[in-house]
C-alpha cells in the first residue's frame, strides 16, 4: 500500500536554492532576518542579501568555482546563512561539519569531500589547522582573526557583483552533510538544489509560519534539521531567526524571553528540559505558540507534558539527512488521538512500509521498514556506490532503515530502527566505530556497543567488554573519551565473559539490547 498526502501536489520552483530562499528579501528590506542571540547583533534581509552577493563575488575572485567544495566548520551564527547561500549562489557545495568533531574526523570529511576551502572560527583552529594541513585545503578563512588563517572579512571586500552561474537544480549539488554509517565512517550525503528546495517548499506548506514569528536556531546548522528546516526555512519564510552557538538552558530561556520567540524547532532531550526543569518557571515563555520535534522519536507522554506546561502546540515530524529534511509531518492542531504520531507524508511524496526480511509490501497497522520516494531524496552517497545501491532501490525508493507503521488515517508512527545507529541527543553514534576503538586497547579482548534507553538523552552508548587483563570500567571510558567527540563517549559499561555472536561471527546486538531492556524493567 502506497501512502501519499491527501492534498494536491505543490508546484516547485525550478531554479537555484539561493534565489528561492531570498525571494522575499527585496520586499522585506530592513526587516530583521537574523539576530546573534549572544551579542544582540542584527542582520536585516537587505544586509543579508548584500553580504551574500559580496561573499559570492569574493569566492569567485579567489577561484572558487562551480562544483568546488567549501567546508563550513562553524557554530550557529548569522554568518552561517551568508556562507551557505553565497557558496550555493556560485554553484559551490557546502560540506557542513560537526562542530564537535576532533581532528581525525575532520581529516576524514575534508579528504572524502575534497574540500577546497575551509571557513571556521578562532576557537576551532586547534582542531581545524592540523586537519587542513593533512588534506588538500587550499586556504582557511576565519570569522575574526587567527594565526595561519585569512580573515573572512577580506572575502567581502569587493564591489558585491556576484558572477553569473548557470545552475541545474536537478543535478547540481549544493550540500554535502555527513551521516554516520554502521561501518563507523560517516558518508557524504549528496543533496542537490532541487532536493533542498523541495523540502523547504513542501514542509512549509503544512504548518505555515506567520510573518511575525520569531524562531530560535539552537539546533546545529551543520545537521540537516538545522540546515534546512530552521536556517534556510526561516529566511525563505521571511521571519526572524535568533541564533545560538550552543545550548545552555538558562541562556536559551533568556533568549526566548528577550526576543519573544514564538516557534521552537527542538529535539526530545530539549523538550524534556522544558517539561520538567524548574528553571523554566523563572522566565516568561508565554510567547511560545508552537514547538516542532524531530531527529529522534518523542514519546506521547512527553509530547503532551510539554504542551500542557508551556500552553502551546507541539507536533512531531520525521525525516533523515538522505531526504534533505522531513518526509512526514503532523499537522496543527494535532488530533488528541494522534499525539505521538509523526504525521502524514508531505505533499509530492510517496511512502510505503515493507517487511524488512521479505520485501513484501504491508498495509495499515502493520509494522515494517519505512520507504520514501520524492523530489527531496538524495542522489546518493559520495564515493560509495555500494552504500547508495543498498538503500535506494531500482524503482527509486529510499529504504530508511526505520521501523514504523501507518494507521487507518495515514498517520505514521516510528517504533524502532533496522539500523544499529545509536541516537544520543539526536546525534548519530555508530556502534562499530566504538567497538573498533575498544578492542584496540591491549587489555580488551572483545567488545560490543548498544543503545541503552535514557530519559534525558534518548539513548546512550553502552559497552559490553571482555577483558584480557585487569582494567577498570572508568579507565576504559576515559580511554574512549580521550579519542572521540563528546557525543560518542561510552556512558555505561559492563564487563562480561563473552559477547553473543552468530555462526558467521556477527555481533548479536539485538540479544544485548533485549537483555538491557529487561534489566531496566526490573
Amino acid at each position: 500500500m502506497i501512502f501519499e498526502n491527501p492534498n494536491s501536489d505543490v508546484v516547485l520552483p525550478k531554479t537555484d536554492l539561493t534565489s528561492v530562499v531570498l525571494e522575499r528579501a527585496d520586499e522585506l528590506g530592513d526587516k530583521v532576518a537574523l539576530i546573534d542571540g549572544t551579542t544582540g547583533r542584527k542582520v536585516s534581509y537587505k544586509n543579508l542579501e548584500e553580504q551574500i552577493n559580496h561573499l559570492a563575488a569574493g569566492l569567485n575572485r579567489i577561484g572558487f568555482k562551480k562544483g568546488d567544495v567549501c567546508a563550513v566548520f562553524c557554530p550557529n551564527t548569522p554568518e552561517y546563512a551568508t556562507i551557505f547561500l553565497a557558496v550555493a549562489k556560485v554553484g559551490g557545495i557546502n560540506t557542513t561539519v560537526n562542530s564537535l568533531y576532533p581532528t581525525n574526523d575532520l581529516i576524514h570529511q575534508f579528504n572524502d569531500s575534497k574540500a577546497k576551502i575551509l571557513i571556521t572560527i578562532p576557537a576551532f583552529m586547534d582542531r581545524a589547522m592540523p586537519a587542513a594541513k593533512e588534506c588538500k585545503i587550499e586556504e582557511i578563512f576565519v570569522l575574526g582573526e587567527a594565526n595561519g588563517a585569512t580573515p573572512f572579512a577580506e572575502l567581502l571586500e569587493n564591489d558585491g557583483i556576484p558572477p553569473s552561474v548557470m545552475i541545474d537544480p536537478k543535478n547540481d549539488l549544493v550540500a554535502l552533510p555527513y551521516s554516520s554509517g554502521t561501518t563507523g565512517l560517516s558518508k557524504g550525503v549528496m543533496l542537490t538544489h532541487e532536493n533542498l528546495i523541495a523540502n523547504l517548499v513542501l514542509t512549509s506548506s503544512i504548518n505555515t509560519l506567520r510573518d511575525q514569528d520569531v524562531l530560535i536556531g539552537v539546533l546545529p546548522f551543520f545537521h540537516i534539521y538545522g540546515m534546512v528546516l530552521i536556517l534556510n526555512l526561516a529566511i525563505y519564510r521571511g521571519v526572524t531567526l535568533v541564533t545560538m552557538p550552543r545550548f545552555d538552558l538558562d541562556q536559551f530561556l533568556e533568549i526566548v524571553q528577550t526576543y519573544k520567540i514564538s516557534c521552537l524547532n527542538l529535539v526530545p532531550p530539549l523538550l524534556l528540559a522544558l517539561s520538567k526543569h524548574p528553571a523554566v518557571d523563572n522566565y516568561d515563555v508565554s510567547s511560545i505558540r508552537l514547538i516542532s520535534s524531530g531527529a529522534a522519536p518523542l514519546g506521547q507522554e512527553l509530547e503532551q507534558a510539554c504542551s500542557e506546561r508551556l500552553d502551546c502546540q507541539v507536533y512531531q515530524g520525521y525525516g533523515l539527512t538522505e531526504v534533505a529534511g522531513a518526509s512526514h509531518i503532523n499537522t496543527i492542531p494535532v488530533p488528541v488521538e494522534k499525539i505521538g504520531a509523526v504525521g502524514k507524508v508531505v505533499p509530492n511524496t510517496y511512502s510505503k512500509i515493507i517487511d524488512p526480511e521479505t520485501g513484501k509490501e504491508l498495509g495499515t497497522n502493520e509494522r515494517g521498514e519505512i520507504l520514501i520516494k520524492g523530489p527531496h531524496i538524495m542522489t546518493g552517497y559520495l564515493n560509495n556506490e555500494e552504500a547508495t545501491q543498498h538503500c535506494i532501490d531500482q524503482d527509486g525508493w529510499f529504504h530508511t532503515g526505520d521501523i514504523g507503521y501507518a494507521d487507518d488515517d495515514g498517520y505514521f508512527y516510528i517504533v524502532d530502527r533496522v539500523k544499529e545507529l545509536i541516537k544520543y541527543k539526536a546525534y548519530q553514534v555508530a556502534p562499530a566505530e566504538l567497538e573498533a576503538l575498544l578492542v584496540s586497547h591491549d587489555s580488551i579482548a572483545d567488545a560490543a556497543v548498544i543503545p541503552s534507553p535514557d530519559e534525558e538523552a534518548g539513548e546512550i552508548p553502552k559497552a559490553f567488554v571482555v577483558l584480557k587483563e585487569q582494567i577498570t570500567a572508568d579507565e576504559i571510558m576515559t580511554f574512549v573519551a580521550d579519542r572521540v567527540a563528546p557525543h560518542k563517549k561510552i556512558r555505561a559499561l559492563e564487563i562480561v565473559e563473552e559477547i553473543p555472536k552468530s555462526a558467521s561471527g556477527k555481533i548479536l546486538r539485538r540479544v544485548l539490547v533485549e537483555q538491557e531492556r529487561e534489566r531496566l524493567k526490573n
